[in-house]
């Protein structure tokens, strides 16, 4: 084959290329040439048959996909929407009605390609999440730095980032310091500071410093990665009332059919049929809600929040009742040792013999003892925690007891009269003690408190302002602390000294009153709780695959004011679904009416059906621009 050969067969592929990437809008913009020259030669009065052939033409070239998709879907036994546009144009033509014929097939297919466009738009978020995807990463290999594919980077493995460079893998500084641009994973736009120990994830960008990275996740298995998947899939997954508007089009298509050959059989009106069958297509109803739900979720995904599917989008805008756990959610989750009161020898030494035996719990205020404590403890043995309650450890030989009064007591503890005076104090102050017993002896208390978050009390009154009718807190702390911190923070109702399956239970109670539950945790120690609520929320989240993947809502951040943007965007796209279907059904309605009362035409009735497509598609993109006064003033300042 020749160079001349091989040029033209490539001119060919590139022209075949470029018309599928943009056959919606050829197939528009050629249709409607061919019938502005078509009424252009009847206006010229050069003939019928001109104005004849280009309205002809027109409707193949519009009609020709339109017709394909309906026999495809004919196949599989559905008989849809672009078989109503098929029949009613190819009866125009038939009928000699050749400018009636043009004018349904390139409506239907310029409100198509509008449809495409918009719902194009809407993913922006997607593929701006996709932009951001670093696809090179610089690593050490036999000593020496190389550039690689960041799909080819190795676990263990030590990546570079210079100043201004994407990082590419999950993992954590080894070497250096830099400040790093996290807002495609937490939406947060400030810089954060790390430093050796830190974590970091793929997606971020280092603004300043340099950093050595080991690498813990890389490719498919980051938390960004992890992001465009869950993202890609909620704009695809069908909402409750998408599903039900698509099992009544299986019904619908067929009825008007049926009415539409009732007309003609009564009337012998061939016209008022087919323009029945044309305007009775439910375009705007069809697109109603994916375009809605397509708009929030991308939204959503801009900000940092995973709305996993139009189904959970949908429930989290009728949500009624929100359970908050405490600990991380209404506090930061950092708590630190307030008082360490020895009733048998020194505070250092009450407060390290604790510190043996918390540095191996997870929890937050074990973590908290942990770090209070010196670094030389002694080693702690058969090691054991009891949810809601403490732990149990061996240190120096002996048996080591350190939670709340019940795991003392259940243990053949006594506290005096004294003691609990003292513990009262500290709970009536918010501080939760804990006590610390040793071999049958109280060996004291250590007090640790949680530090409120200092919008916490904005955010909840910002969630009544919503709708949101009751707020609950669940915590295993004892009643007075929850008490006092249910009362700064402003909830309607807690419940104190849960264990898991309390929790569990007392959202079952709220469902059985009739409340749409949300429950806001951690999205790991409330699991139980976030998948027996309806919506399940966990905020964040971010490098948490567990949490990610149980939270039917995932806030990446540890932003509190992301939840009543959540339970914002899912109200404003609810209420733009039931504005578009309302709007959608009226239009139908009104326009069959004057088709019967044979006011409203073939290509005026489709012209006002188009209309209300792009005014449904419209309606939705308003959702792009939606901003939660709390969530705007917190990326402000």
């Amino acid at each position: 084959m020749n160079e001349n050969t091989k040029a033209r067969f490539g001119g060919i592929a590139q022209l075949i290329d470029f018309f599928k990437e943009y056959e919606k809008q050829t197939v528009a913009v050629v249709s409607a040439l061919l019938i502005a020259i078509g009424w252009l030669a009847y206006l010229l009065n050069w003939g019928e048959a001109p104005f004849k052939w280009l309205m002809l033409t027109a409707a193949v070239i519009a009609g020709y996909k339109i017709a394909l998709n309906a026999y495809h879907a004919l196949r599989f036994r559905v008989l849809g929407i672009p078989a109503l546009v098929t029949m009613a144009s190819v009866g125009a033509i038939v009928i000699g009605e050749y400018w009636e014929a043009a004018a349904v097939t390139f409506l239907f297919s310029f409100g198509s390609y509008l449809e495409a466009k918009t719902m194009d738009k809407t993913r922006n978020a997607l593929r701006e999440l996709m932009e951001l995807a670093p696809q090179t990463a610089r690593v050490t290999r036999n000593n020496k730095e190389i550039e690689v594919p960041a799909e080819e980077v190795v676990v263990g493995e030590i990546v570079l980032v210079r100043p201004g460079e994407k990082i590419s893998v999950d993992g954590s500084v080894s070497t250096g310091h830099g400040a790093v641009n996290e807002a495609a994973i937490t939406g947060e736009s400030m810089p954060v500071d790390k430093q050796i120990g830190a974590s970091v994830f793929g997606g971020s960008i280092n603004e300043t410093g340099y950093l050595e990275i080991v690498a813990e996740k890389t490719g498919d298995d980051t938390t960004f990665a992890k992001i465009i998947e869950l993202v890609e899939e909620a704009q695809e997954d069908k909402a409750p009332t998408q599903e039900f508007l698509e099992r009544f089009a299986r019904y619908y298509t067929p009825g008007i059919m049926l009415l539409a050959l009732g007309i003609f059989l009564w009337t012998k009106d061939t016209p008022l049929a087919l323009t029945f069958l044309v305007i009775a297509c439910p375009g705007a109803l069809v697109i109603a809600t994916p375009v809605s739900i397509v708009a929030g979720t991308g939204n959503a995904a801009k900000n940092a929040v995973l709305i996993k599917g139009g189904e959970h989008l949908e429930r989290a805008g009728k949500i009624t009742a929100i359970a908050f756990d405490k600990t991380g959610t209404l506090t930061y989750g950092k708590p630190r040792v307030i008082k360490v009161h020895a009733l048998v020898g020194t505070e250092e030494e009450l407060l390290n013999l604790a510190g043996a035996a918390e540095k191996m719990s997870e929890h937050p205020l074990a973590q908290a003892i942990a770090n209070a404590a010196s670094d030389n403890l002694p080693k702690a043995e058969n090691f054991q925690a009891i949810p809601g309650r403490g732990v149990k450890a061996n240190v120096n030989g002996q048996q080591l007891i350190i939670g709340n009064r019940e795991l003392l007591q259940e243990n053949n503890y006594q506290i005096d009269d004294r003691l609990e005076q003292l513990l009262q104090h500290e709970e009536n102050s918010g501080r939760t003690a804990m006590i610390v017993g040793e071999a049958g002896t109280i060996r004291g208390y250590i007090s640790v408190a949680d530090v409120l978050r200092d919008d916490a009390r904005q955010i909840v009154n910002r969630l009544k302002q919503l709708g949101i009718k009751k707020t609950l807190m669940l915590t295993g702390d004892n009643m007075r602390t929850a008490r006092a911190i249910a009362e700064q923070v402003g909830i309607d109702e807690f419940r104190a000294q849960c264990l898991p399956e309390d929790k569990v239970k007392v959202i079952h109670e709220q469902q059985q009153l009739g409340e749409i539950v949300a429950m806001v945790g951690d999205g790991i120690n409330d699991a139980p709780a976030l998948a027996a609520a309806d919506v399940g929320v966990a905020m964040g989240v971010a490098g948490s695959d567990v949490a990610i993947e149980t939270a039917d809502i995932a806030l990446m951040a540890d932003n509190l004011s992301k939840l009543p943007y959540a339970i914002g965007i899912s109200r404003s796209t609810l209420r733009n679904i039931k504005q578009n279907v309302v709007f959608a059904v009226l239009v139908v309605l009104i326009l069959l009416g004057g088709v019967l009362g044979r006011v409203v035409f073939l290509a005026s009735g489709m012209l006002v059906h188009e209309v209300s497509v792009l005014l449904v598609i419209l309606n939705a993109m308003r959702l792009l621009n939606y901003r939660d006064k709390v969530f705007s003033s917190q990326r402000q300042t």
